[in-house]
């Protein structure tokens, strides 16, 4: 494996730990006290543990160089992982929607305890930690998978915020809140799921990754290229693909145009981060766009 997917993967397991802790926390004293947002939350943060196992398997095979029967290499395994971790987010939150309309025909009573409000506050600190630092480092080595997961990370302190409103409503004679709660929290958890889908599935779908615009300013920069067009490209953040058509003089020899190319590959590549792979194609300039 390469630097970059060991990082990946070694800040998955670090945050792996602490998720578990967080959900533990909140599944274990949510059944002991029968509070459903508290017990919610706490089956949320335990996806996002199942989510980090995913995604240290999938940076695993992304991480494999190119071969015959995957020639642009293997990266977008870790695109085709962030959409796992969404369906995982999506099923968690028609669970809660479930046991949140079952709890309304019950007479379960939750009780709230001093130290409910500690778990949940505790909580949260290790969350917005952990969004952070994920959001950081997904930056830093322009990985979708981290910065998927650190999306679905900051929404488990707007359920905890959630959560701590619950039990104010519950202390106060107010326990209907509690499955209300649990269905805001769902909703919740089904967008950042959707989110994270539109956003993994524009990298499978090849949708273009840079501005045209930006692309031909750039090549203008280089001496003998006469036009610029026919550009495209694809690919995720830190692996994109280019290919463009650049015209030249009609008499310039095969070597002079030849080394043009190469100036335009070099060039795009030093100035657009994440770029992979230039492929240049070579016209004279009376040649019809």
């Amino acid at each position: 494996m390469d630097e970059r997917s060991k990082k990946i993967q070694q800040i998955l397991v670090i945050i792996l730990v602490l998720n578990l802790i967080v959900a533990f926390a909140k599944i274990i004293y949510g059944t002991i006290t029968d509070t459903l947002s508290m017990k919610s939350d706490g089956y949320h943060s335990l996806f996002d543990g199942i989510s980090n196992i995913v995604g240290i398997v999938a940076i695993f095979v992304a991480a494999k160089p190119p071969d015959r029967t995957h020639p642009y290499g293997h990266q977008k395994f870790e695109t085709l992982a962030s959409i796992v971790i969404a369906v995982l987010i999506i099923f968690v939150g028609f669970e809660i929607i479930h046991n949140s309309i079952t709890r309304f025909t019950s007479d379960i009573q939750p009780t709230v305890t001093g130290l409910s409000f500690i778990v949940m506050i505790s909580t949260m600190a290790v969350n917005l930690m952990v969004t952070e630092y994920e959001r950081r480092k997904g930056e830093k080595l322009n990985s979708e998978i981290l910065l998927a997961d650190s999306i679905h990370t900051r929404s488990d302190i707007f359920v905890s915020l959630s959560v701590l409103v619950a039990l104010v409503a519950i202390e106060a004679g107010y326990p209907i809140i509690d499955p209300l709660i649990s269905l805001i929290i769902a909703a919740v958890i089904v967008r950042a799921g959707i989110k994270i889908i539109m956003a993994s599935s524009n990298t499978l779908c090849d949708a273009a990754q840079l501005e045209e615009e930006v692309i031909c300013s750039l090549v203008y920069e280089i001496d003998g290229v006469r036009d610029c067009h026919k550009i495209r490209t694809r690919g995720c953040k830190g692996n994109i693909h280019i290919d463009l058509h650049i015209m030249v003089e009609p008499d310039m020899t095969i070597s002079e145009a030849h080394a043009i190319s190469h100036q335009v590959m070099d060039h795009l590549k030093e100035k657009l981060e994440g770029v992979a792979e230039v492929l240049v194609h070579i016209d004279p300039l009376n040649k019809k766009k």
